[in-house]
């Protein structure tokens, strides 16, 4: 089982992925845990966890390393338009095929999945494996998260209403304030005390993030799965899916590929542009779903296509990473 285990790891498949599948499969042979609302329900618990997740992000987040990254401000801009603009503007450029073939909560899905904030600690370790800059990965990440509080929103508030028949931009604002913005300024201000403290329990602190994000998943699959709402769907055109979200992964990452050489940059840089670029944060994307799909039932179909490309984004980018680490050391 060991010896699976780490080759599975090679492939970008861990404990975590298997789990999120296990959770799927969970709601769907028993979704009632995820459906009881009294005396205390899993999604309120969820929503308590998702303040803490982003209270222990703002304290590992210090002041002065967001300062040393504004130096290298071409690769950053490079990053964060490709992150907020390039990436939502080839997923809109798709739509009729979707909307016209009656897929249109798999197109806002992959519309939403587009629209996040690029990954943190998935990005830093895969910049970290081919040998690129680390330093300005970490302040990419970082700046990425915050950017997303505000830009996620926005841009998918735009296709909401159509699909729901409701949205409220200030309420969602507001949510996002409290349950996400606030946790993580806090966590920022008390940094010099407790950052440390932090730091040293982060393995402990992730496994509490995975455990938070498992729960939003099982209970928003719940909903979908008692709606039926996945009867619609053959395995032919999940298939399909899966293999556009690897199409999306491989065209970004090459088109940024692409820019970062015409533009000059270094080695180093080009792998962080790279990697923070093409990636999409599973962890603001579930926590994100609460509140700009909050009490509705099409979050699990909204969330599939984000799962789907957290996965393959895992196998396709370690792949790479190892071959460029092996690639430099020759």
């Amino acid at each position: 089982m060991k010896k699976l285990l780490e080759v599975l790891s090679k492939v970008g498949l861990d404990g975590f992925l298997l789990m999120i599948g296990t959770m799927i499969l969970l709601a769907y042979f028993l979704p009632m845990p995820g459906l009881i609302k009294e005396p205390v329900s899993l999604e309120d618990i969820a929503n308590v966890g998702v303040s803490f997740i982003f209270l222990f992000y703002g304290l590992r987040l210090s002041v002065e390393k967001l300062k040393s990254g504004l130096a290298n401000w071409k690769m950053h801009i490079v990053v964060q338009l490709t992150t907020f603009l390039f990436f939502p503007l080839i997923v809109l450029a798709f739509r009729p095929l979707f909307i016209n073939a009656g897929f249109e909560l798999l197109w806002l899905g992959v519309f939403f999945l587009a629209a996040l904030p690029s990954t943190v600690s998935s990005s830093v370790v895969m910049v970290s494996i081919a040998k690129g800059n680390i330093p300005a990965a970490i302040f990419n990440a970082s700046i990425s998260s915050l950017i997303g509080v505000v830009v996620t929103p926005l841009w998918v508030g735009l296709f909401i209403a159509s699909a729901t028949g409701h949205f409220d931009v200030t309420d969602v604002f507001f949510k996002l304030i409290f349950q996400v913005l606030l946790p993580v300024i806090v966590g920022i201000c008390l940094n010099s005390r407790f950052g440390a403290i932090a730091e040293k329990y982060k393995k402990q602190l992730k496994y509490f993030d995975q455990g938070v994000i498992l729960t939003i998943i099982y209970t928003s699959f719940c909903k979908s799965f008692s709606e039926h709402l996945f009867e619609g769907f053959t395995t032919l055109e999940l298939a399909g899916l899966a293999t556009a979200m690897m199409v999306l992964f491989f065209a970004v990452f090459f088109c940024v590929g692409l820019l970062s050489r015409l533009l000059g940059f270094s080695d180093e840089d080009r792998i962080t542009v790279l990697f923070c670029g093409s990636k999409k944060s599973l962890v603001h994307g579930t926590v994100m779903s609460k509140v700009l799909f909050q009490h509705s039932t099409i979050t699990g179909i909204i969330l599939l296509p984000l799962m789907l490309y957290h996965a393959l984004q895992l196998i396709a980018a370690s792949i790479i990473a190892q071959r460029m680490a092996r690639r430099k050391e020759v």
